[in-house]
C-alpha cells in the first residue's frame, strides 16, 4: 500500500464511497482509487463472513469505556461547533473543511476495520442518546451494514437496530423531545429493513423470508405496547403510531405470502414498506 493511499483526494473518495455504502446521494464520478479502496472493502466483508472468536473481558470494557468518554470530552467529540469572531475567508474555511473530511474518511477507515477486534464497538454497545460514546455505536452500526454481504443481511441488520432503538427508548422516555426521535429513528429502521427483506422474498418468489418478519412484529409489538403504561400522554400517541406502522407491516407480510403462494407476477406498486402485491385472484 503506497504513502498516498490517505491522501486528501483519495480520502474524499473514500468518504464518498462510504456515504454511497450507507444509502447516502450517489457521486457521479469514478476515482483511480476506487480498486484501492474496493480492495479494503473487500477485507472487511471477509472479517464479516468470518468474524474472529473476541471475548470482551468486563474490566477491560469498563476501562475502555471510561478512557473513550475522557477522550471523546477533551477532544470535543459530540460538542456543538462554537462560533468564531475572528473573519475567515471562504477558501480557509473550505480548506479546513476539506482537511476535516479527509481526517474523518481516515478514521472511519480504520475504525471501521478494527471494529471486530477492537472491542471498541462493546465499550459503546450501552450507550444512549447524549452519551459522548452514542456517536460510535451509530457508527458502528452504519459499518455493520456496509460490510452485509446481501440485502437480506442488511434487512435483518435493520431490524435489529430497531429493536435497539426500542430499548433506548424504555430508557430515554420521560424526555419528550428525545423519546420521539429515538422511536423515528426506530420506524426508520423498521421500513428499512421490511423493504429490503419484502423485495429479496418478491424477487426469490420464497415466503421464507418474511418469517424473520412476522418474528420481529410479534415481539417487537408485545414489547412497543409494554411502553403504553409508563409513557405520559403525549409520548403514548407517539407510541401508538409505531404501533400501527406494526400492524402496517404485518398485513404486508401476509399479502406477499399470498401472493407468493398463488403465483402471481412480481408486484409493479412499491412504497416505503417495499413491494405492494395485490390481492390473490378468487379463483386461485
Amino acid at each position: 500500500m503506497d504513502s498516498d493511499l490517505f491522501s486528501r483526494r483519495r480520502a474524499e473518495r473514500f468518504a464518498q464511497l462510504l456515504d454511497e455504502a450507507n444509502g447516502g446521494r450517489r457521486h457521479h464520478v469514478r476515482s483511480r482509487a476506487d480498486d484501492e479502496l474496493a480492495a479494503l472493502v473487500a477485507v472487511g466483508r471477509r472479517l464479516a463472513a468470518d468474524p474472529p472468536a473476541v471475548e470482551v473481558d468486563a474490566e477491560f470494557r469498563t476501562g475502555l469505556r471510561a478512557m473513550l468518554v475522557a477522550t471523546a470530552e477533551r477532544e470535543g467529540v459530540g460538542a456543538p461547533a462554537q462560533p468564531t469572531t475572528a473573519p475567515a475567508s471562504t477558501g480557509v474555511r473550505a480548506v479546513t473543511g476539506r482537511r476535516v473530511r479527509a481526517r474523518g474518511a481516515i478514521l472511519v477507515g480504520v475504525a471501521a476495520g478494527a471494529i471486530a477486534l477492537s472491542g471498541i464497538s462493546a465499550a459503546s454497545e450501552n450507550a444512549l442518546p447524549g452519551d459522548a460514546l452514542y456517536g460510535m455505536k451509530r457508527s458502528t452500526e452504519r459499518a455493520q451494514l456496509a460490510l452485509a454481504s446481501s440485502d437480506v443481511s442488511r434487512g435483518q441488520l435493520f431490524l435489529d437496530f430497531a429493536r435497539t432503538r426500542l430499548d433506548e427508548a424504555a430508557t430515554v422516555h420521560g424526555d419528550r423531545v428525545g423519546f420521539s426521535a429515538v422511536l423515528d429513528d426506530m420506524d426508520a429502521d423498521t421500513r428499512q429493513g421490511v423493504r429490503l427483506l419484502a423485495t429479496a422474498a418478491v424477487q426469490r418468489a420464497d415466503a421464507t423470508g418474511l418469517n424473520a418478519i412476522d418474528a420481529f412484529v410479534t415481539g417487537q409489538r408485545r414489547a412497543v405496547s409494554g411502553l403504553l403504561d409508563r409513557v405520559d400522554h403525549v409520548e403514548r400517541d407517539r407510541t401508538h403510531r409505531s404501533l400501527d406502522l406494526l400492524d402496517a407491516v404485518g398485513r404486508r407480510a401476509d399479502g406477499i405470502r399470498a401472493a407468493i403462494a398463488c403465483g402471481l407476477s412480481a408486484p409493479v406498486a412499491s412504497d416505503a414498506l417495499g413491494p405492494n402485491p395485490d390481492a390473490c385472484p378468487a379463483d386461485r
